[in-house]
């Protein structure tokens, strides 16, 4: 876990993550969760995109209660309805208010494969928690769109295969996104390894580099 300025990053594996910022516990993108991890204690859920490694039902199960209001692609919602729960779904250049959370929505595809098409408009997340803006970038390359983020805080795939190599990833955060502090994910599940994450550290020059143990 990273507490930074409040808000407590919990790493989960692969691109997910439980944010505890004001009260709040935020869940993005639950897979294969730890038993530890599964305490239906969601406020907000977020799903960048219907892959089965970022939209798990069986996972989302684990996390979701009564009170928890879902924002996810799109292309997500038919799957969601399921869950009888608030879903809104969302497109890139979204902006909305979720239990007082303000949250952008941003682009997130392919550049130089096929996995992520931009015609998909899957997308990735910027959250205002405590005055401190966070990015989860979602599956996606190196894209023009990074540069108008402006995060405090960036999570950021490193893998390679489907999303950014690490070579690619530190440079989209040290010549796009410039944020105060990077958080490499999108690794040690499906595809990439800890050299992926250790070279992503070396090569990054904007910013700290925080690299999470999974819980």
């Amino acid at each position: 876990m990273l507490d930074y300025k409040g808000i407590k990053f919990h790493w989960l594996g692969h691109d997910g993550f439980k944010i505890i910022a004001g009260g709040k516990s935020i869940y993005v993108d639950p897979y294969k969760l730890a038993e530890t991890q599964q305490k239906n204690d969601a406020d907000i859920l977020l799903i960048t995109h219907n892959h089965f490694d970022h939209l798990s039902m069986d996972d989302i199960k684990h996390v979701a209660c009564k009170k928890t209001t879902v924002v996810a692609a799109k292309e997500c919602a038919e799957q969601l309805k399921p869950l009888g729960l608030e879903v809104k779904a969302v497109l890139p250049g979204d902006k909305l208010s979720v239990q007082g959370v303000p949250i952008e929505v941003t682009a997130s595809y392919n550049t130089n494969k096929t996995f992520h098409p931009k015609s998909d408009r899957k997308v990735g997340y910027v959250l205002t928690l405590n005055s401190v803006r966070v990015y989860h970038a979602g599956d996606t390359d190196d894209i023009p769109e990074m540069e108008g983020v402006r995060p405090d805080v960036a999570l950021v795939p490193v893998s390679g295969t489907y999303v950014m190599t690490a070579e690619e990833a530190a440079k989209a955060v040290d010549e796009r996104i410039k944020p105060k502090l990077a958080i490499p994910m999108h690794y040690a599940a499906i595809v990439g390894t800890e050299k992926d994450v250790a070279r992503f550290k070396e090569l990054v020059k904007a910013c700290p580099v925080e690299i999470l143990a999974q819980e």
